[in-house]
């Protein structure tokens, strides 16, 4: 089944390298299919991506480490990032941080038990007029209170 399972991602990309390319410029959109389908890029993606661009492994993983949106470990269905900015540090985010890790019962960095929800902080949302900001998936949250933050959370558990 490991077998068969490498297999498949190799496939899977070998169509990726097919559709952007060989170059150096196909790196980062390559990530990020691989990222939007598995949730995070597995060591063994890594390897294949290194070899399929013919360059070196750390340059992969340097670009995965880098971006706080790529991930080497396996992530939540859904990802929460809460603005740690000192604007939003000013709007009250603390607050709103604590709440969310109570009804998750997990800290920044950390993945609820039935793997649902990664919550994690982020450098900035562009918001900074209208924080305390989170971004759940794609889509921006501003204005946060911890009970908006709350009601956010059990609409996506």
């Amino acid at each position: 089944m490991l077998v068969l399972e490498k297999n498949s991602i190799t496939e899977e990309l070998e169509a990726l390298v097919k559709e952007h390319g060989t170059e150096r410029s196909a790196l980062m959109p390559i990530l990020q299919a691989v990222q939007r389908k598995h949730r995070y890029i597995p060591d063994f993606a890594q390897q294949e991506i290194a070899r399929l661009l013919d360059i070196h492994p750390v340059e992969v993983y340097s670009v995965i480490s880098f971006y706080s949106f790529l991930h080497s470990e396996p992530q939540g269905r859904n990802i929460v990032r809460l603005c740690r900015t000192i604007v939003c540090d000013l709007a009250g985010k603390d607050e709103v941080e604590n709440a969310i890790k109570r009804e998750l019962k997990i800290n920044a960095g950390e993945t609820t038990k039935d793997k649902k929800i990664t919550l994690e902080h982020t450098n900035c949302l562009g918001m900074c007029d209208q924080g305390p900001a989170m971004m759940v998936n794609d889509k921006i949250f501003c204005k946060l209170t911890p009970e908006k933050a709350v009601e956010i959370i059990k609409n996506i558990k």
